[in-house]
Protein backbone atom coordinates (compact mmCIF):
# COMPACT_ATOMS: atom_id res chain seq x y z
CA UNK A 1 0.00 0.00 0.00
CA UNK A 2 1.19 3.45 -0.61
CA UNK A 3 2.09 5.79 1.60
CA UNK A 4 -0.57 8.58 2.04
CA UNK A 5 0.24 12.18 2.44
CA UNK A 6 -1.98 15.55 2.97
CA UNK A 7 -1.45 19.43 2.94
CA UNK A 8 -2.56 22.99 2.56
CA UNK A 9 -1.56 25.19 0.35
CA UNK A 10 -2.71 28.64 2.37
CA UNK A 11 -2.47 31.63 -0.64
CA UNK A 12 -4.14 35.50 -0.42
CA UNK A 13 -4.15 38.09 -3.26
CA UNK A 14 -1.52 41.01 -3.49
CA UNK A 15 -1.56 43.80 -5.40
CA UNK A 16 1.36 41.69 -7.71
CA UNK A 17 -1.20 38.60 -7.98
CA UNK A 18 -1.58 35.60 -5.90
CA UNK A 19 1.38 34.22 -3.57
CA UNK A 20 1.56 30.55 -1.59
CA UNK A 21 2.42 30.09 1.96
CA UNK A 22 5.61 27.50 1.45
CA UNK A 23 8.06 25.93 3.31
CA UNK A 24 11.92 25.20 3.41
CA UNK A 25 12.60 21.44 4.40
CA UNK A 26 14.90 21.09 7.33
CA UNK A 27 17.61 19.49 7.83
CA UNK A 28 21.61 18.82 6.41
CA UNK A 29 20.63 17.23 3.17
CA UNK A 30 18.50 20.53 2.33
CA UNK A 31 19.82 22.97 4.11
CA UNK A 32 22.19 24.41 0.77
CA UNK A 33 19.81 23.70 -1.64
CA UNK A 34 17.07 26.27 -2.39
CA UNK A 35 15.33 25.19 -6.04
CA UNK A 36 13.50 22.00 -5.09
CA UNK A 37 14.23 22.45 -1.75
CA UNK A 38 10.81 24.05 -0.75
CA UNK A 39 7.20 22.23 0.21
CA UNK A 40 3.74 22.76 0.90
CA UNK A 41 3.31 22.13 4.31
CA UNK A 42 1.95 18.15 4.73
CA UNK A 43 2.58 14.97 6.38
CA UNK A 44 1.73 11.56 6.48
CA UNK A 45 -1.21 10.25 7.37
CA UNK A 46 -3.30 6.71 8.04
CA UNK A 47 -5.68 5.37 5.17
CA UNK A 48 -8.31 5.92 8.00
CA UNK A 49 -8.04 8.95 8.56
CA UNK A 50 -9.62 11.77 6.38
CA UNK A 51 -7.32 13.46 4.12
CA UNK A 52 -8.83 17.11 4.77
CA UNK A 53 -8.53 16.34 8.84
CA UNK A 54 -4.93 15.26 8.66
CA UNK A 55 -3.80 18.04 5.95
CA UNK A 56 -4.77 20.47 8.49
CA UNK A 57 -3.59 18.80 11.42
CA UNK A 58 0.22 18.83 9.59
CA UNK A 59 -0.07 22.63 8.82
CA UNK A 60 -0.76 23.35 12.83
CA UNK A 61 1.99 20.78 13.28
CA UNK A 62 4.79 22.06 10.92
CA UNK A 63 3.75 25.84 11.50
CA UNK A 64 3.27 25.46 14.99
CA UNK A 65 -0.06 27.18 14.90
CA UNK A 66 -3.70 26.29 12.94
CA UNK A 67 -4.58 27.62 9.66
CA UNK A 68 -6.60 30.47 9.14
CA UNK A 69 -10.58 29.82 9.32
CA UNK A 70 -12.26 28.77 6.33
CA UNK A 71 -13.24 25.66 3.96
CA UNK A 72 -10.42 24.51 2.26
CA UNK A 73 -10.85 23.29 -1.12
CA UNK A 74 -9.67 20.07 -2.66
CA UNK A 75 -6.72 20.06 -5.20
CA UNK A 76 -7.02 16.62 -5.68
CA UNK A 77 -3.89 13.91 -5.57
CA UNK A 78 -0.55 13.55 -7.21
CA UNK A 79 1.40 10.34 -7.03
CA UNK A 80 5.13 10.87 -6.35
CA UNK A 81 8.34 9.28 -8.47
CA UNK A 82 8.52 7.28 -4.70
CA UNK A 83 5.05 5.84 -4.76
CA UNK A 84 3.78 8.26 -2.07
CA UNK A 85 0.25 9.81 -2.83
CA UNK A 86 -0.11 13.10 -1.71
CA UNK A 87 -3.81 14.78 -1.53
CA UNK A 88 -3.61 18.78 -1.18
CA UNK A 89 -6.25 21.42 0.18
CA UNK A 90 -6.30 24.55 -0.69
CA UNK A 91 -7.13 28.07 1.56
CA UNK A 92 -7.49 31.88 1.31
CA UNK A 93 -6.01 33.14 4.45
CA UNK A 94 -3.63 35.28 6.30
CA UNK A 95 -0.38 33.67 8.53
CA UNK A 96 2.11 35.21 9.75
CA UNK A 97 5.17 33.29 8.81
CA UNK A 98 7.47 35.10 11.33
CA UNK A 99 5.58 33.43 13.94
CA UNK A 100 5.60 30.00 12.26
CA UNK A 101 7.49 26.73 14.13
CA UNK A 102 8.15 23.95 13.44
CA UNK A 103 8.44 20.68 14.99
CA UNK A 104 11.20 18.59 14.86
CA UNK A 105 12.99 15.14 13.49
CA UNK A 106 15.97 13.61 14.85
CA UNK A 107 18.49 11.89 12.46
CA UNK A 108 22.09 10.64 13.06
CA UNK A 109 23.90 13.31 11.61
CA UNK A 110 26.77 13.11 10.52
CA UNK A 111 26.12 9.56 8.94
CA UNK A 112 27.33 6.84 11.20
CA UNK A 113 28.41 8.89 13.93
CA UNK A 114 26.26 7.51 16.38
CA UNK A 115 25.38 11.11 16.93
CA UNK A 116 21.34 11.89 17.32
CA UNK A 117 20.56 15.74 15.82
CA UNK A 118 17.10 17.14 15.93
CA UNK A 119 16.44 19.57 12.94
CA UNK A 120 12.99 21.36 12.22
CA UNK A 121 10.83 19.55 9.02
CA UNK A 122 10.57 23.14 7.86
CA UNK A 123 13.37 25.87 8.85
CA UNK A 124 12.12 28.47 6.91
CA UNK A 125 8.60 29.44 5.81
CA UNK A 126 8.16 32.28 2.86
CA UNK A 127 4.96 34.10 1.23
CA UNK A 128 6.13 33.77 -2.22
CA UNK A 129 4.55 34.79 -6.07
CA UNK A 130 3.21 30.92 -7.56
CA UNK A 131 6.03 31.45 -10.36
CA UNK A 132 8.44 31.93 -8.01
CA UNK A 133 6.96 28.75 -6.21
CA UNK A 134 7.56 26.79 -8.98
CA UNK A 135 11.22 26.75 -8.89
CA UNK A 136 11.01 26.51 -4.93
CA UNK A 137 8.95 23.71 -4.84
CA UNK A 138 9.96 19.67 -5.28
CA UNK A 139 9.09 18.70 -8.63
CA UNK A 140 6.47 16.34 -7.66
CA UNK A 141 4.07 18.90 -6.50
CA UNK A 142 4.40 21.89 -8.82
CA UNK A 143 0.78 20.12 -10.46
CA UNK A 144 -0.93 21.26 -7.09
CA UNK A 145 0.00 24.80 -8.39
CA UNK A 146 -1.20 24.64 -11.66
CA UNK A 147 -4.33 23.24 -9.82
CA UNK A 148 -4.66 26.41 -7.75
CA UNK A 149 -4.50 28.81 -10.78
CA UNK A 150 -7.34 26.93 -12.12
CA UNK A 151 -9.56 26.91 -9.28
CA UNK A 152 -9.07 30.78 -9.01
CA UNK A 153 -9.82 31.22 -12.67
Amino acid sequence: MAKLSAGLLLYRRTDHGIEVLIGHMGGPFWSRKDAGGWSIPKGEHEPDEDARAAALREFTEELGAPPPPGEPADLGEVKLSGGKLVTVFTLEGHFDESTAVSNTFEIEYPKGSGVLRSFPELDRIAWVPVDEARSKLTKGQLPFLDRLVAHLG
